[in-house]
């Protein structure tokens, strides 16, 4: 394992009904090729090594020896191989006949697992041939060549690199309470599950969704492989599903009902796993539950160590997506609506808490004043109030250009919302006059005393209409401290708070499907500016933010991946260079000095802009990142960069 990532494979092959030579051969094949593409861990289906519908045959003295006879053939020829692979097949442990999981790695058989629960209903009966675990007895049994203990208790495999997996069988997954639930909680970090599932009309849907629900509620990877071509048919065909889990994402997905063998792989993140668990409150409540439930039950779980393998380049294969934060395009619309939604539904019980019906906006033309116009006329057509009570204040000055100016302009009358355009100039340049500063030296008392005069209107015209200031600044900007202390940085409800800058464009094209479309696509495509310094000679916008703080892309993506798993800046150029691969700037893609270049840039102005984000105004959390001090992020505004500063002059 390698950042926090392990390669893992699901194998469905072909098979022969109770012909073990066959079967094995297969295997072979797909554990050779998986070895040589990196799999550390590989799983095959339920009973894969005789075939899962040998029905009665599964009472034959013959096919067991054989099933056996093709582990000590498996323990051979893994010998010289650096993989872990498990496999299914029927194994007698005392008077019982056990559906078991064999665990082998280089020679070795490092452990058995049996089946749980066993279904005997509709097209199963299961219970004809095999007993189950809960039948069973710890059984010192010798096997294969090797004297192993099969347990009922659940049981643990570490990898020589610490990450511990589980087995489940089939129906395991289907029961009430999973094995799956007792190995989580032990420490499993993957569960994989062999099984022999046959195909309904939609019952692959629901399996997807269960084991999705399984892996996100035990917060684990969960990598599955089903039984496929070569399975009797006599009653039900078997599909062949190969699935890849991490904490309910789907990660890889094999080709159902196909003729020939297949196998799929992928990288599980189990950094990202272990980051949840510590994260997550609830997981560690139930972590004291099953320390109960074993002393009252005098159980134990067993772990055992897998050997050593030889360490071998990293190469990293997973896909990675470069907006996070955005909605995938099949939830786009729904996933938009949800999140406006919550917005909506924040600001109007602030309007009710305060018995208000008028707001004051600050409009510039930009995207966060027209996302939180348009929450704003939202909340207020769902409270059924007039929109004449949202102020719009547009305040040029002297950034400003025609183009954000019209914008601000039409999107205001579009709406049909009260309109105040006052001009900040005379205010500023007796203020620069007071303060004895130079109008000609563009520098950040120019800059914020801009911001910190349009705060101060928006506040005092709240005075005087009886309503409150909606704030402006998002999730971006609060992470890099890219606002005015005591400016745009303070408000009395923040409805854009927690909504990242990538995600802001998408929103406001969202809407502009439905309303002031012409001037919301216009909006969009607008370069991100303060607008505080003068337009260039052609009156175009000359101070762009992106130029000074680097891509909001690129600064999302560290934010998400930072707050959410707490990767470290290692990590995150890594995911980085993957997600931005390329050179082309313009098409969304970064060199790795750039990366590195706004990766520092990220983290220094992170760390030294804490103390904006301690005294933040409300506003509602939308999705899993926040920066809420009163909520996902309590950082003391004095801590030190040094560490995270010093891996990245590492890179």
């Amino acid at each position: 394992m390698q950042h926090g990532f392990i390669k893992v494979a699901a194998a469905v092959p072909t098979v022969k009904v109770a012909d073990t030579a066959y079967n094995l051969q297969q295997i072979e094949t797909i554990i050779a090729q998986a070895e040589g593409k990196g799999v550390e861990v590989i799983v095959f289906p339920e009973l894969s090594i005789t075939g899962y519908t040998c029905q009665d045959l599964f009472r034959q003295s013959l096919l067991l020896d054989a099933a056996e006879a093709g582990v000590l053939t498996l323990l051979d020829f893994t010998r010289q191989l650096d993989i872990i692979a498990i496999v299914g097949l029927p194994i007698i442990v005392g008077d019982l006949l056990l559906n078991c999981a064999a665990v082998i790695q280089k020679g070795q058989l490092l452990g058995i697992v049996p089946k749980t629960y066993l279904p005997n209903y509709s097209e199963f009966y299961e219970k004809r041939w095999f007993a189950s675990s809960q039948d069973l007895r710890p059984t010192t049994i010798r096997f294969a060549g090797n004297t192993i203990t099969v347990s009922p208790h659940a049981q643990l495999f570490r990898t020589c690199d610490n990450v511990l997996f589980g087995i489940e069988i089939c129906e395991d997954v289907w029961a009430p309470t999973p094995p799956s639930n007792t190995l989580a909680l032990a420490g499993a970090d993957i569960v994989f599950n062999l099984s022999s599932s046959d195909e309904l009309a939609g019952k692959h849907n629901y399996l997807k969704s269960l084991l999705a629900q399984q892996s996100a509620r035990t917060m684990t990877g969960y990598v599955y492989s089903s039984s496929g071509f070569g399975e009797s048919t006599q009653d039900v065909v078997y599909g062949g599903n190969a699935l890849v889990y991490e904490n309910g994402q789907l990660l890889a997905e094999g080709q159902r009902f196909a003729l020939e063998s297949q196998m799929v792989t992928t990288q599980i993140d189990i950094e990202r796993l272990r980051s949840e668990r510590r994260t997550n409150s609830t997981y560690v409540n139930a972590l004291r539950n099953l320390k109960f439930d074993l002393q009252n039950n005098n159980e134990s779980i067993s772990i055992t160590n897998c050997r050593s393998y030889t360490p071998r380049d990293f190469i990293f294969e997973r896909m990675v997506n470069p907006l996070p934060f955005i909605p995938n395009s099949e939830n786009m619309e729904r996933d938009c609506e949800e999140i406006l939604n919550i917005q909506t539904m924040g600001l109007a019980k602030r309007l009710v808490h305060t018995n208000s019906s008028k707001v004051v906006v600050g409009i510039s033309g930009g995207l966060d004043s027209t996302l939180a116009l348009l929450v704003c006329v939202r909340t207020f057509d769902k409270l059924e109030l007039d929109r004449k009570g949202i102020w719009g204040i547009t305040m040029p000055g002297f950034g400003t250009t025609d183009r954000t100016y019209h914008n601000a302009i039409a999107l205001m009358e579009k709406l049909g919302v009260s309109i105040r355009e006052i001009s900040i100039a005379k205010a500023v340049t007796q203020h620069f006059e007071d303060i004895a500063h130079d109008a000609s030296v563009h520098d950040v008392t120019y800059e914020n005393s801009q911001a910190r005069e349009r705060t101060q209107i928006l506040m005092d015209i709240a005075n005087q209409v009886g309503g409150m200031v909606i704030g402006t600044g998002d999730l971006s900007e609060l992470a890099l401290g890219w606002a005015t202390y005591n400016g745009d940085h303070m408000s009395m409800y923040g409805v854009n708070a927690s909504v990242p800058k990538t995600l802001i464009k998408h929103l406001v094209r969202y809407v502009a499907r439905t309303e002031a479309s012409d001037i919301l696509l216009d909006i969009v495509d607008t370069p991100i500016s303060p607008e505080l310094i003068p337009a260039d000679e052609n009156g175009q916008i000359k101070q762009k933010t992106e130029d000074l703080v680097g891509p909001y892309e690129l600064h999302d993506f560290f934010l998400y991946y930072f707050l959410r798993f707490g990767f470290s800046p290692a990590k995150l150029y890594l995911l980085a260079r993957k997600a931005f691969d390329g050179h082309d700037e313009a098409a969304g893609r970064y060199d790795d000095d750039t990366i590195k270049h706004w990766l520092k840039t990220f983290l220094r102005r992170f760390f030294a802009q804490q103390y904006k984000r301690s005294c933040l105004p409300d506003g509602p959390k939308v999705g899993s990142v926040s920066l809420s001090p009163r909520g996902d992020w309590r950082m003391p505004s004095d801590a030190s960069s040094n560490i995270w500063l010093k891996e990245c002059e590492s890179l």
